[in-house]
């Protein structure tokens, strides 16, 4: 077996698979070795099935071996799905101890999809509780850890997807995204995530009518996550918003020579750390690079109306969710659980006055997408966040959380790829966001940057899994 096999890209194994230089067992069992070996300190996958894993395993080596049907899309394919989705049999706890004992007894879309792909859920990861934090930290599965730097967070919601990506203990992975929670993790973890616009992919209800919430891919390449994307994509009966038709995004995107792109490093207003606004710098000069006119714009979003229509919306849908559990469940919940339920209930400016605001918001973005056809921000403001529960609060995403407008202007699709590191090793990623429903840019514009900086192809470029003494 090939060295280093856990670390292969989606297309190479499966392309490997087909000429039967490789087997899917054998890149199971090479993952499951993997997990077992650095998935202690990480702690990115708390719910594992790698029996039931090894036995898809074997059958879909029969069907590259021409012993029943043809192999699918991902035949074979290690996926690690975010324990939010729900599928039939199996533990859903969305990190809450409250939800310790919860089977699932339906399978989600995007989740049921990947099966039919032939995509072999041998894990599920980890997730703050309730998917309301920017950190994964909980109750329930303890701290995890950012495989670049250990006493570093992975990001959240999507934590555990992130860093499972990241250490090599998973080839694909799921995620959600309600205020950067797939964007947050690519970032800091320095793989690659999408969040598709919405009705993209489909949901279950309610969320589904939650503009803010999309459920999305995330890889270790762009290449990658536009397979995956292929596959949890399209219109579904049980979700009324859900697109028809179906988008493809194609293979061997061309370049991007001569096209005009937005840079801004602020969004104007969000506190940036130098670090984070050289690092957007160097993206724009990469993007310049590969021939496309690159040019910084103003951006002025009245960051006290941003986060008052974010309060509004949350405390609305997603916060009064959570705070239905704490009359008889407090003591159970994580501290930022229980900080973001008690904020959903204190008086906002209404639902009605956060639509203005958003709508002020996308007026703001679309000025500058109507001249340029991508826009290039930061993630975060600041590198990384401390690993632990005890040092976040809620109050970090309004200050930092560059995701947020793009949460408003859910039909902008927006793809993060890894572009430098921080002093502290942890990677940093930029947000290429596009038009309205044109993700087929996005991706082009990423495969594009990611090519000129290529992630994860040598062990010189993979985390050490050290821990910063500061």
């Amino acid at each position: 077996m090939a060295k280093d096999v856990h670390y292969l890209t989606a297309s190479e194994a499966l392309a490997l698979f087909h000429v039967r230089d490789l087997s899917p067992v054998e890149l199971m069992q090479a993952t499951i070795e993997r997990i077992e070996a650095v998935d202690g300190e990480v702690n990115a996958l708390p719910i594992r099935f790698f029996d039931e894993a090894l036995e898809e395993a074997r059958r879909a080596e029969a069907r590259y071996a021409g012993r029943g049907a043809r192999p699918r899309p991902l035949e074979g394919i290690p996926v690690a799905v975010k324990d939010e989705v729900e599928v039939a049999g199996q533990p859903c706890t969305e990190g809450s101890l409250i939800l310790k004992d919860n089977i699932a007894k339906r399978t989600a879309a995007c989740a049921q999809r990947i099966i039919a792909a032939g995509g072999i859920i041998h894990a599920r990861s980890a997730t703050p509780e309730f998917c309301c934090a920017a950190i994964t930290d909980s109750r329930i599965w303890g701290v995890t850890r950012n495989p670049w730097n250990l006493a570093y967070s992975p990001g959240g919601s999507s934590g555990g997807s992130g860093a499972a990506l990241a250490a090599g203990m998973a080839t694909l992975a799921t995620g959600s995204d309600i205020g950067g929670s797939i964007r947050i993790p690519a970032s800091f973890c320095g793989v690659v995530g999408f969040k598709p616009p919405y009705g993209r992919v489909p949901q279950d209800p309610p969320f589904n009518l939650d503009h803010y919430c999309h459920d999305g891919p995330m890889a270790r390449t762009v290449e990658d996550c536009r397979l995956l994307e292929n596959v949890m994509a399209g219109p579904h009966r049980d979700d009324i918003v859900s697109l028809r038709p179906k988008l493809r995004i194609p293979p061997h995107p061309q370049g991007i020579d001569g096209w005009r792109m937005a840079v801004n490093a602020d969004m104007g207003g969000f506190e940036v750390a130098d670090e984070v606004r050289e690092n957007v710098a160097a993206a724009a000069e990469t993007f310049r690079s590969l021939g496309a006119d690159v040019e910084e714009v103003e951006l002025d979003l009245r960051m006290d109306d941003l986060r008052e229509a974010a309060r509004a919306h949350f405390g609305t849908i997603f916060g009064s969710l959570i705070a239905r559990a704490l009359p008889e469940h407090r003591e159970l919940m994580t501290s930022y659980a229980i900080e973001f339920a008690e904020d959903a209930g204190r008086p906002n400016v209404g639902y009605y006055r956060s639509l203005e605001i958003e709508s002020e918001v996308y007026a703001a973005i679309a000025d500058v997408l109507d001249d340029h056809r991508i826009l290039i921000a930061p993630v975060f403001g600041i590198p990384a966040l401390k690993a632990t529960a005890d040092d976040y609060d809620i109050e970090i995403m309004y200050r930092y959380g560059m995701t947020l407008p793009f949460n408003m202007c859910s039909r902008c699709p927006v793809l993060v790829v890894p572009c430098g590191r921080s002093r502290e090793g942890v990677p940093l990623g930029v947000q290429v966001v596009g038009r309205t429903y044109d993700d087929v840019s996005v991706f082009r514009a990423a495969a594009a940057f990611a090519a000129a900086l290529p992630w994860f192809d040598a062990p010189a470029r993979r985390p050490a899994f050290k821990r910063s003494l500061a």
